[in-house]
């Protein structure tokens, strides 16, 4: 008997429901010391917390079940450095490392066969007693105990009221207040303090209080990360991972003929460009390959295999990845990610999600799911797809023991970013990448700024491309600051906000863990009851008082001692293997100071190199990628001078690296170096020629990746007198 399809019934039901006249009743407002919108996991730790301290609190979900992703299938944890995980959120994980202690949890397998994977090799720590790899199911289960050991209401399956008049700002004081806000069916919650916790920022938005969608400008925050990046890659989730070029045409090689489906029609924009789009959903699905708990993948309703004709092209031209890469959970399940050129994002269609009615948000959520479950049966049955491949998928199926009441899909989509607040302070990558201090830290990051593919474009040459996926890691653990969480004073003097966190586009990357979200949640429920105590703003809360709660609490605020020295150490080993320019003769530009065109990366994984780090192309080889040296040829160098190229060598490096060096008015002269070899001046140094120049010259060398068959290195520049 065919099963009825429930997500899609259930957003057409939310549909329903959003569309029926709100009803006023009579009925006095329900009120609490906080009210906490949104039942995420960031809602959880909040509510637990402030109910520990004393505080009537009111969690308000919108959704019926408790944990957001955490609970919904993101079960493999994208935490970054445990060590700096602590409060309400080190508990869950602790709550889970004992569930699966017991060896009753290990109903179809045992513990010593599924062994320790999790991130970065750790799935169980028991140094710490937590655990960071877990069932959609156990996780929930966790939430639930928290919220009833702490005693905390919950109303469940109630939506804010966006409308006019759904939050009610009280405007005596300094500064304006939620007095209220009003759901759908009618009720009215009132509080002291109110804290959004919801992944889309609703009560945020409809307080007035200032937010952003999209990317913002490099210009913006002064970044190098932030808007458009059509030269980033990051973990093979872009067409040079295919063997040949994809034909992105109806009738291949006919423009006129129009894109086929999944693939966007707008020009791309220059790298940096700010635009309002947003990063990939996708659902986190737990599957099986456990013949007794499957459920085999079907089509879904509507399903069209020419909406699959990039897939099909995909594999056409060389791919043979069949599903994507999953990771392993405790009894034979998986939390099944997007990887690889197509995949489960489905690159393109959340963009107008943050700032759609709860009618467009639903059809935009079950056409998520109609994609991951329209390519599951295209990878299951095609003709197109390589054989094993079918193979494969028959063997898999959705896990029969998760999401049972919702046809054993996740409940919830995968909002990897939705508005996200301008508050009192911004973070950027600036923070996260360690170059500016925090101030007032209420909790740390540490995860790589990871942006999923925000759009799939036509290349100039007429291929398909994926843009926006990158992935670059901070050097540690960073402090997130008070002001992250809280709205300028002149627009809400009442609300905390510690999932839509004021941030840029790129730092939002790495602070949007869940892990995180509960920690920054936990230290928004102290804010919040300090405020209450004092009377006072959460703009006013005394930080020494506030840091001094949370660091009773075990939340971590710091780089702890232990990881603080392991950090040094290798800074001062990186130092060690580093070589000053100022140690070598004439005039010498460092990679630090040249101007890089496209996404190089910047490493120290070299054993010798010149200054803090170098920079190399990815073994990109499609000349999108130059470095340009510059310098003013001063009157002690008057004469002739050698200029020498500065970069540490090794097996996988270009040997036919493009130079152009240009001396004032003179013609270029273009140079290939082979950076493979080592360099005939040791460490570094390879000449590029002799050049006559007069005080005044500019020195120009440009370093490009075109037609590189190798990785090529940007790591200085050296021009010094001709011997």
């Amino acid at each position: 008997m065919t099963t009825e399809r429930r997500p899609l019934a259930l957003a057409l039901l939310a549909l329903a429901a959003c569309q029926a006249p709100a009803r006023t009743p009579d009925a006095p407002a329900s009120r609490a010391d906080v009210v906490v919108y949104g039942g995420t996991s960031a809602g959880v730790a909040a509510a637990v917390r402030l109910a520990r301290l004393g505080r009537s609190v009111i969690v308000v979900s919108p959704d019926e079940h408790l944990g957001g992703l955490s609970s919904s299938g993101l079960g493999f944890t994208d935490s970054g450095e445990k060590s700096v995980i602590g409060g309400v959120s080190r508990e869950f994980y602790a709550r889970i490392f004992d569930h699966y202690a017991d060896d009753g949890a290990w109903t179809r397998q045992t513990r010593e066969s599924y062994g320790n994977r999790g991130q970065h090799g750790v799935a169980v720590d028991g140094r710490t007693g937590t655990m960071w790899v877990f069932e959609p199911h156990v996780a929930e289960q966790a939430f639930e105990d928290m919220i009833a050991e702490a005693g905390v209401r919950v109303d469940r399956g109630v939506r804010l009221d966006r409308g006019a008049g759904g939050v009610e700002m009280a405007s005596g004081g300094d500064a304006p207040r939620i007095a209220s806000f009003r759901t759908l069916d009618g009720a009215r919650y009132a509080a002291k303090v109110f804290v959004d916790a919801t992944y889309e920022g609703d009560l945020m938005a409809a307080a007035g209080v200032s937010y952003h969608v999209g990317r913002e400008s490099n210009d913006t925050y002064g970044e190098t990360w932030n808007g458009v990046q059509p030269d980033a890659r990051h973990h093979g989730h872009h067409f040079g991972v295919v063997d040949g070029p994809v034909d992105p045409y109806v009738v291949p090689g006919d423009p006129a003929s129009g894109h086929i489906p999944l693939v966007g029609g707008d020009p791309i924009q220059p790298r940096g460009a700010g635009d309002d789009r947003v990063q990939s959903y996708c659902f986190r699905l737990c599957m099986t390959d456990d013949p007794e708990n499957l459920v085999p993948f079907e089509a879904p309703e509507g399903y069209d295999p020419a909406d699959y004709e990039l897939v099909a092209r995909v594999f056409e031209a060389g791919w043979r990845r069949t599903i994507p890469p999953f990771d392993r959970m405790p009894n034979l399940k998986t939390d099944t990610n997007n990887h690889g050129p197509v995949s489960f994002d489905f690159v393109g269609g959340a963009d107008a999600y943050p700032e759609a009615s709860y009618e467009r948000r639903a059809e935009i959520v079950a056409a998520h799911e109609r994609y991951q479950r329209g390519l599951l049966h295209f990878l299951r049955t095609s003709h197109r797809v390589p054989r094993e491949t079918n193979a494969q998928l028959d063997s898999w199926g959705l896990a029969a023991d998760e999401f049972v009441d919702n046809d054993n899909w996740p409940y919830q989509v995968y909002v990897r970013e939705a508005r996200r607040m301008v508050g009192d302070f911004v973070m950027t990558e600036h923070e996260v990448q360690g170059r500016r201090a925090v101030p007032e830290p209420i909790g740390m990051g540490s995860y790589v700024m990871d942006s999923h593919n925000v759009q799939r474009y036509v290349t100039p040459e007429g291929h398909v491309d994926n843009e926006g996926d990158v992935g670059v890691k901070p050097p540690g653990p960073y402090g997130i600051a008070y002001g992250a969480i809280t709205p300028r004073r002149e627009e809400c003097a009442n609300l905390l906000v510690p999932v839509c966190v004021s941030s840029s586009h790129i730092a939002f990357g790495s602070i949007r863990m869940e892990p995180v979200f509960m920690v920054l949640a936990d230290s928004a429920a102290h804010a919040a009851h300090l405020a209450i105590e004092g009377g006072v703003a959460v703009q006013d809360v005394p930080y020494a008082e506030l840091r001094a709660a949370l660091d009773a609490a075990g939340q971590v605020c710091e780089t702890p001692a232990p990881l603080a020295a392991e950090l040094e150490a290798a800074r001062a080993e990186r130092e060690a293997r580093s070589i000053d320019p100022a140690s070598l003769e004439g005039l010498v530009i460092d990679d630090a100071d040249a101007t890089f065109e496209g996404a190089w990366t910047r490493s120290t994984a070299s054993p010798r190199f010149l200054g803090p780090a170098y920079h190399h192309d990815g073994d990109r080889r499609d000349g999108a990628l130059t470095a340009t040296f510059e310098a003013v040829v001063p009157e002690s160098l008057a004469g002739d001078i050698e200029v020498r190229l500065l970069y540490p060598y090794a097996s996988n490096r270009a040997t036919n690296a493009r130079v152009t060096v240009q001396v004032g008015a003179s013609d270029p002269v273009e140079r290939t170096v082979d950076q493979r070899a080592a360099p005939p001046i040791p460490p570094l140094a390879t000449p590029l020629g002799t050049f006559p120049v007069t005080p005044g010259d500019v020195v120009r060398v440009t370093l490009s990746n075109a037609g590189a068959d190798g990785h090529v290195i940007a790591d200085g520049v050296q021009i010094q007198r001709a011997p």
